[in-house]
């Protein structure tokens, strides 16, 4: 049984040291605790679910090789190192379909400009928060190749700058100045097409 915190749920490195402590069940819950995270991510970057569902088995088999040769140090960011693992599949992927643009298909919450999700309700809802997710996917993909990058990696992956500095190579500010110009690209090209996100 795993020995749950205060709050109830292990942590992450909790479920670790119960899987290195030889209980199986620890992993399992880990990897679920994370996988649509993962999925997700990698869906908005490949767009099939077919091969999103082989990369991120294959990321986790990865993760689980690394920590069961005791080569995973936690340093209290697990999810941000799985999700790393993930991109460089996601490239890997890429390369050998022999395609440069990797991050051509990329997506984002419209709340990159100030306007909020709309909550479930009716069919009109969905199809207008659909349409506006489709035209906003069509203007990230008009971004420079390293600005949609930053664009998906912060609103769809969920990953702070400075994660998003290490998995690109750059530096924090690199990246910050990447994600104003692409905000700034964004609000100028929706402005020009006269598009309402609300």
């Amino acid at each position: 049984m795993i020995r749950n915190s205060v709050s109830g749920v292990s942590s992450d490195q909790e479920l670790l040291n119960a899987y290195l402590a030889g209980n199986n069940q620890a992993i399992s819950q880990l990897i679920e605790r994370h996988r649509r995270r993962v999925y997700d991510y990698v869906y908005i970057m490949v767009k099939d679910p077919e091969v999103a569902e082989d990369i991120c088995q294959e990321t986790f088999v990865k993760a689980v090789r690394v920590i069961e040769q005791g080569r995973y140090t936690d340093n209290g960011r697990f999810l941000s190192w799985v999700m790393r693992i993930a991109h460089n599949q996601v490239i890997d992927h890429f390369r050998a379909q022999k395609k440069v643009q990797v991050t051509n298909e990329s997506e984002a919450g419209y709340d990159i400009i100030g306007t909020q999700r709309l909550s479930e309700g009716s069919v009109e809802d969905q199809i207008v928060r659909e349409q506006i997710e489709a035209d906003l996917r069509k203007l990230i993909d008009k971004l420079p190749t390293e600005q949609s990058e930053v664009v998906k990696m912060r609103y769809y992956g969920g990953l702070s700058f400075k994660e998003i500095a290490e998995q690109t190579e750059v530096s924090i500010n690199t990246a910050l100045g990447r994600m104003r110009y692409a905000l700034t690209n964004l609000r100028k090209m929706i402005k020009e097409n006269k598009m309402i996100l609300s």
